[in-house]
Protein backbone atom coordinates (compact mmCIF):
# COMPACT_ATOMS: atom_id res chain seq x y z
CA UNK A 1 0.00 0.00 0.00
CA UNK A 2 1.86 2.89 -1.62
CA UNK A 3 -0.82 5.87 -2.33
CA UNK A 4 -3.59 6.91 -1.37
CA UNK A 5 -6.13 5.30 -3.98
CA UNK A 6 -4.84 1.75 -2.28
CA UNK A 7 -5.07 2.96 1.11
CA UNK A 8 -8.50 4.06 0.06
CA UNK A 9 -9.44 0.76 -1.58
CA UNK A 10 -8.44 -1.43 1.46
CA UNK A 11 -10.09 0.38 4.02
CA UNK A 12 -13.60 0.48 2.07
CA UNK A 13 -12.85 -3.53 1.78
CA UNK A 14 -12.19 -3.52 5.88
CA UNK A 15 -15.01 -1.66 6.71
CA UNK A 16 -17.18 -3.94 4.71
CA UNK A 17 -15.62 -6.84 6.12
CA UNK A 18 -16.25 -5.08 10.16
CA UNK A 19 -19.76 -4.29 9.30
CA UNK A 20 -20.84 -7.90 7.74
CA UNK A 21 -18.90 -9.30 10.96
CA UNK A 22 -18.27 -7.09 13.95
CA UNK A 23 -21.96 -7.17 16.01
CA UNK A 24 -20.89 -4.07 17.98
CA UNK A 25 -19.80 -1.77 15.33
CA UNK A 26 -22.53 -3.21 13.02
CA UNK A 27 -25.36 -2.17 16.10
CA UNK A 28 -23.61 1.55 16.05
CA UNK A 29 -23.46 2.02 12.14
CA UNK A 30 -27.50 0.75 12.43
CA UNK A 31 -27.90 3.37 14.78
CA UNK A 32 -26.24 6.08 12.76
CA UNK A 33 -29.37 4.73 10.25
CA UNK A 34 -26.97 4.50 7.69
CA UNK A 35 -26.72 1.51 5.74
CA UNK A 36 -23.24 -0.05 5.27
CA UNK A 37 -23.64 -0.94 1.70
CA UNK A 38 -24.61 2.53 0.75
CA UNK A 39 -20.66 3.11 2.14
CA UNK A 40 -18.71 3.57 -1.34
CA UNK A 41 -16.31 5.89 -0.22
CA UNK A 42 -13.61 6.31 3.02
CA UNK A 43 -15.21 10.08 3.59
CA UNK A 44 -18.22 7.94 4.62
CA UNK A 45 -17.07 5.45 7.18
CA UNK A 46 -18.34 5.94 10.25
CA UNK A 47 -15.96 6.38 13.35
CA UNK A 48 -16.69 3.77 16.55
CA UNK A 49 -16.43 5.84 19.60
CA UNK A 50 -13.50 4.78 21.83
CA UNK A 51 -15.59 3.94 24.69
CA UNK A 52 -17.16 0.91 23.23
CA UNK A 53 -13.87 -0.45 24.25
CA UNK A 54 -15.05 -0.04 27.68
CA UNK A 55 -18.14 -1.21 27.64
CA UNK A 56 -18.38 -4.32 24.86
CA UNK A 57 -16.31 -6.65 23.34
CA UNK A 58 -15.66 -5.08 20.01
CA UNK A 59 -14.75 -8.18 17.88
CA UNK A 60 -14.82 -8.89 13.91
CA UNK A 61 -15.21 -12.45 13.53
CA UNK A 62 -15.40 -15.70 16.17
CA UNK A 63 -12.12 -15.89 17.52
CA UNK A 64 -9.84 -17.12 20.93
CA UNK A 65 -7.89 -13.68 21.10
CA UNK A 66 -4.22 -14.64 21.92
CA UNK A 67 -3.49 -11.59 23.76
CA UNK A 68 -6.57 -9.05 25.48
CA UNK A 69 -4.45 -5.78 25.75
CA UNK A 70 -5.96 -3.44 28.85
CA UNK A 71 -5.53 0.24 29.00
CA UNK A 72 -4.11 1.61 32.24
CA UNK A 73 -6.26 2.74 35.42
CA UNK A 74 -7.27 3.65 38.71
CA UNK A 75 -9.85 1.08 40.50
CA UNK A 76 -12.72 3.65 40.05
CA UNK A 77 -12.29 3.63 36.44
CA UNK A 78 -13.24 1.19 33.47
CA UNK A 79 -10.02 0.04 31.67
CA UNK A 80 -10.07 -0.48 27.46
CA UNK A 81 -10.26 -4.04 26.33
CA UNK A 82 -8.78 -5.35 23.20
CA UNK A 83 -8.97 -8.51 22.15
CA UNK A 84 -6.27 -9.62 19.55
CA UNK A 85 -6.81 -12.16 17.23
CA UNK A 86 -3.20 -12.55 16.79
CA UNK A 87 0.18 -10.89 18.21
CA UNK A 88 2.05 -11.92 15.07
CA UNK A 89 -0.07 -8.55 13.39
CA UNK A 90 0.74 -6.54 16.20
CA UNK A 91 4.35 -7.38 15.83
CA UNK A 92 4.69 -6.71 12.04
CA UNK A 93 2.81 -3.61 12.42
CA UNK A 94 4.78 -2.16 15.30
CA UNK A 95 8.42 -3.78 13.94
CA UNK A 96 7.81 -2.15 10.55
CA UNK A 97 6.39 1.31 11.82
CA UNK A 98 9.56 1.52 13.99
CA UNK A 99 11.88 0.51 11.44
CA UNK A 100 10.29 3.22 9.19
CA UNK A 101 11.06 6.06 11.67
CA UNK A 102 14.48 4.80 13.67
CA UNK A 103 15.89 2.02 10.96
CA UNK A 104 17.23 -0.98 11.48
CA UNK A 105 16.49 -2.42 15.70
CA UNK A 106 19.70 -3.97 16.11
CA UNK A 107 21.54 -0.82 15.26
CA UNK A 108 19.94 0.40 18.75
CA UNK A 109 20.53 -0.50 22.69
CA UNK A 110 16.50 -0.11 23.78
CA UNK A 111 15.80 0.83 27.27
CA UNK A 112 12.54 0.92 28.75
CA UNK A 113 11.74 2.88 31.73
CA UNK A 114 7.73 1.63 32.02
CA UNK A 115 6.93 1.25 35.70
CA UNK A 116 3.35 1.43 35.62
CA UNK A 117 3.37 -0.76 32.67
CA UNK A 118 5.60 -3.43 33.85
CA UNK A 119 3.58 -3.92 36.93
CA UNK A 120 0.73 -5.16 34.28
CA UNK A 121 0.99 -8.40 32.52
CA UNK A 122 -1.78 -7.11 29.61
CA UNK A 123 0.20 -3.47 28.67
CA UNK A 124 0.13 -3.30 24.47
CA UNK A 125 3.52 -1.06 25.07
CA UNK A 126 5.34 -3.27 27.18
CA UNK A 127 4.44 -6.05 24.57
CA UNK A 128 6.04 -3.86 22.12
CA UNK A 129 9.47 -2.68 24.25
CA UNK A 130 10.06 -5.93 25.45
CA UNK A 131 10.32 -7.45 21.14
CA UNK A 132 11.91 -4.42 20.52
CA UNK A 133 14.80 -5.04 23.74
CA UNK A 134 14.86 -8.82 22.55
CA UNK A 135 15.28 -8.02 18.55
CA UNK A 136 18.13 -5.11 19.46
CA UNK A 137 20.51 -7.89 20.49
CA UNK A 138 22.87 -5.24 22.45
CA UNK A 139 23.64 -6.88 25.75
CA UNK A 140 22.99 -3.19 27.90
CA UNK A 141 18.97 -3.72 26.68
CA UNK A 142 16.59 -4.16 29.13
CA UNK A 143 13.76 -2.68 31.48
CA UNK A 144 13.75 -0.82 34.86
CA UNK A 145 11.29 -0.28 37.36
CA UNK A 146 12.22 2.05 40.43
CA UNK A 147 16.46 1.36 39.30
CA UNK A 148 17.27 5.15 38.53
CA UNK A 149 20.96 4.88 39.87
CA UNK A 150 21.22 1.81 37.75
CA UNK A 151 20.05 3.28 34.77
CA UNK A 152 22.05 6.46 35.49
CA UNK A 153 25.18 4.52 35.26
CA UNK A 154 24.23 2.52 32.44
CA UNK A 155 23.54 5.76 29.92
CA UNK A 156 26.59 7.50 31.21
CA UNK A 157 28.41 4.58 29.91
CA UNK A 158 26.56 3.75 26.43
CA UNK A 159 27.53 7.40 25.91
CA UNK A 160 31.07 6.41 26.82
CA UNK A 161 31.11 4.42 23.94
CA UNK A 162 28.56 6.14 21.66
CA UNK A 163 25.90 3.66 21.15
CA UNK A 164 22.82 4.99 19.93
CA UNK A 165 19.94 4.22 22.35
CA UNK A 166 16.73 4.63 22.82
CA UNK A 167 15.39 5.74 26.07
CA UNK A 168 11.67 4.62 25.92
CA UNK A 169 9.46 5.96 29.29
CA UNK A 170 6.48 6.79 30.86
CA UNK A 171 6.12 10.36 31.49
CA UNK A 172 6.01 10.66 34.97
CA UNK A 173 8.92 7.82 35.29
CA UNK A 174 11.00 10.13 32.89
CA UNK A 175 10.33 13.27 35.08
CA UNK A 176 11.28 11.34 38.44
CA UNK A 177 14.53 10.22 36.55
CA UNK A 178 15.29 13.65 34.94
CA UNK A 179 15.23 15.43 38.53
CA UNK A 180 17.35 13.07 40.33
CA UNK A 181 19.80 11.74 37.35
CA UNK A 182 20.08 15.22 34.73
CA UNK A 183 22.89 14.25 32.46
CA UNK A 184 24.22 15.46 28.99
CA UNK A 185 22.82 13.13 26.43
CA UNK A 186 24.83 13.37 23.03
CA UNK A 187 23.82 9.36 21.74
CA UNK A 188 20.57 8.68 23.31
CA UNK A 189 17.28 9.72 22.17
CA UNK A 190 14.81 9.66 24.97
CA UNK A 191 11.36 9.24 23.86
CA UNK A 192 8.20 9.60 25.83
CA UNK A 193 4.73 7.57 25.35
CA UNK A 194 2.65 9.89 27.84
CA UNK A 195 0.91 8.59 31.20
CA UNK A 196 0.60 10.65 34.15
CA UNK A 197 -2.54 8.87 36.02
CA UNK A 198 -2.33 10.49 39.72
CA UNK A 199 1.51 10.62 39.85
CA UNK A 200 2.32 13.85 39.41
CA UNK A 201 0.20 17.43 38.39
CA UNK A 202 -0.71 17.66 34.61
CA UNK A 203 1.49 18.91 32.22
CA UNK A 204 0.99 20.59 28.76
CA UNK A 205 3.45 17.90 26.30
CA UNK A 206 5.51 21.28 25.99
CA UNK A 207 6.36 21.85 29.54
CA UNK A 208 7.25 17.86 30.29
CA UNK A 209 9.64 17.95 26.59
CA UNK A 210 10.99 21.15 27.97
CA UNK A 211 12.53 19.93 31.51
CA UNK A 212 13.79 17.09 29.85
CA UNK A 213 15.78 19.09 27.53
CA UNK A 214 17.11 20.90 29.88
CA UNK A 215 18.01 17.93 32.52
CA UNK A 216 19.92 16.51 29.40
CA UNK A 217 20.52 18.94 27.13
CA UNK A 218 18.85 17.26 23.95
CA UNK A 219 17.65 19.67 21.31
CA UNK A 220 14.26 17.60 20.82
CA UNK A 221 12.20 14.68 22.59
CA UNK A 222 10.40 12.11 20.82
CA UNK A 223 7.30 10.91 21.57
CA UNK A 224 4.76 7.83 20.38
CA UNK A 225 1.32 8.26 19.74
CA UNK A 226 -0.60 4.96 20.95
CA UNK A 227 -3.01 3.07 22.42
CA UNK A 228 -4.82 -0.04 23.83
CA UNK A 229 -7.07 0.15 20.90
CA UNK A 230 -4.67 0.28 18.53
CA UNK A 231 -2.34 -1.60 16.32
CA UNK A 232 0.00 0.66 15.43
CA UNK A 233 2.06 4.02 16.60
CA UNK A 234 2.26 7.04 15.23
CA UNK A 235 5.86 8.78 16.21
CA UNK A 236 7.19 12.13 16.66
CA UNK A 237 10.46 13.59 16.21
CA UNK A 238 9.97 16.47 17.96
CA UNK A 239 7.79 19.70 18.72
CA UNK A 240 4.84 17.42 19.55
CA UNK A 241 4.39 16.40 15.61
CA UNK A 242 3.78 13.33 14.88
CA UNK A 243 3.81 11.21 11.60
CA UNK A 244 2.18 7.73 11.16
CA UNK A 245 3.06 4.51 9.08
CA UNK A 246 0.95 4.40 5.66
CA UNK A 247 -1.34 1.89 6.71
CA UNK A 248 -2.89 4.45 9.74
CA UNK A 249 -4.19 7.85 9.22
CA UNK A 250 -5.51 10.38 11.55
CA UNK A 251 -8.55 12.76 10.89
CA UNK A 252 -10.66 15.55 12.39
CA UNK A 253 -13.90 15.53 13.50
CA UNK A 254 -15.45 18.08 14.43
CA UNK A 255 -17.19 18.40 18.62
CA UNK A 256 -20.50 19.54 17.67
CA UNK A 257 -20.99 17.01 14.86
CA UNK A 258 -19.03 13.80 15.48
CA UNK A 259 -20.33 12.81 11.42
CA UNK A 260 -18.22 15.78 10.41
CA UNK A 261 -15.06 14.21 9.48
CA UNK A 262 -12.12 16.43 7.59
CA UNK A 263 -8.92 15.12 6.40
CA UNK A 264 -7.07 18.53 8.32
CA UNK A 265 -7.89 20.92 10.86
CA UNK A 266 -8.51 21.14 14.39
CA UNK A 267 -10.99 19.55 16.90
CA UNK A 268 -11.41 15.84 17.96
CA UNK A 269 -9.08 13.01 16.64
CA UNK A 270 -10.55 9.66 14.53
CA UNK A 271 -7.63 7.13 13.47
CA UNK A 272 -7.92 4.59 10.64
CA UNK A 273 -5.54 1.81 11.64
CA UNK A 274 -5.64 -0.63 8.79
CA UNK A 275 -3.72 -3.25 11.39
CA UNK A 276 -6.69 -3.99 13.45
CA UNK A 277 -8.54 -6.36 11.29
CA UNK A 278 -10.15 -8.23 13.62
CA UNK A 279 -11.34 -5.25 16.09
CA UNK A 280 -12.56 -2.19 14.23
CA UNK A 281 -10.24 -0.20 11.85
CA UNK A 282 -12.43 3.16 12.92
CA UNK A 283 -11.75 4.56 16.05
CA UNK A 284 -13.20 8.03 17.29
CA UNK A 285 -10.83 8.89 20.23
CA UNK A 286 -10.82 11.38 22.83
CA UNK A 287 -7.80 13.37 22.22
CA UNK A 288 -7.82 17.01 20.89
CA UNK A 289 -5.60 17.78 17.75
CA UNK A 290 -4.44 19.31 14.55
CA UNK A 291 -4.09 17.73 11.73
CA UNK A 292 -2.08 19.24 8.89
CA UNK A 293 -2.52 18.84 5.15
CA UNK A 294 0.58 16.80 4.80
CA UNK A 295 -1.15 14.20 7.33
CA UNK A 296 1.01 14.63 10.27
CA UNK A 297 -0.73 15.99 13.41
CA UNK A 298 -0.43 16.84 17.14
CA UNK A 299 -2.51 16.31 20.21
CA UNK A 300 -3.39 19.46 22.71
CA UNK A 301 -5.20 17.66 24.90
CA UNK A 302 -7.82 15.38 26.17
CA UNK A 303 -12.15 16.24 25.82
CA UNK A 304 -13.32 16.25 29.31
CA UNK A 305 -16.01 13.46 28.88
CA UNK A 306 -18.92 15.94 30.19
CA UNK A 307 -18.07 17.75 27.07
CA UNK A 308 -18.30 14.88 24.36
CA UNK A 309 -21.29 15.96 22.48
CA UNK A 310 -23.08 13.05 19.93
CA UNK A 311 -20.76 10.35 20.74
CA UNK A 312 -21.70 10.05 23.63
CA UNK A 313 -25.45 9.94 23.31
CA UNK A 314 -24.52 7.36 20.46
CA UNK A 315 -23.08 5.02 22.75
CA UNK A 316 -25.60 5.42 25.90
CA UNK A 317 -28.20 4.41 23.40
CA UNK A 318 -26.55 1.07 22.46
Amino acid sequence: MTDQTGFDQLALELFRFQYQLNPVYQEYVNALQIVGTDVQRVEDIPFLPIQFFKTRDVRTTIFEPEAVFMSSGTTQTINSRHAVRSLSLYRQSFMRAFEEFYGPVNEWCIIGLLPSYLERSNSSLVVMADELVKLSGHPDSGFYLYEHEKLAGVLQALEARQQKTLLIGVTFGLLDFAERFPMPLQHTIIMETGGMKGRREEMTRQEVHAILQKAFGLPCIHSEYGMTELLSQGYSKGEGIFHTPAWMKVKIRQEDDPLDVRSSGTGIINVIDLANIYSCCFIATEDVGRVYEDGSFEVQGRVDNSDIRGCSLMVAGL
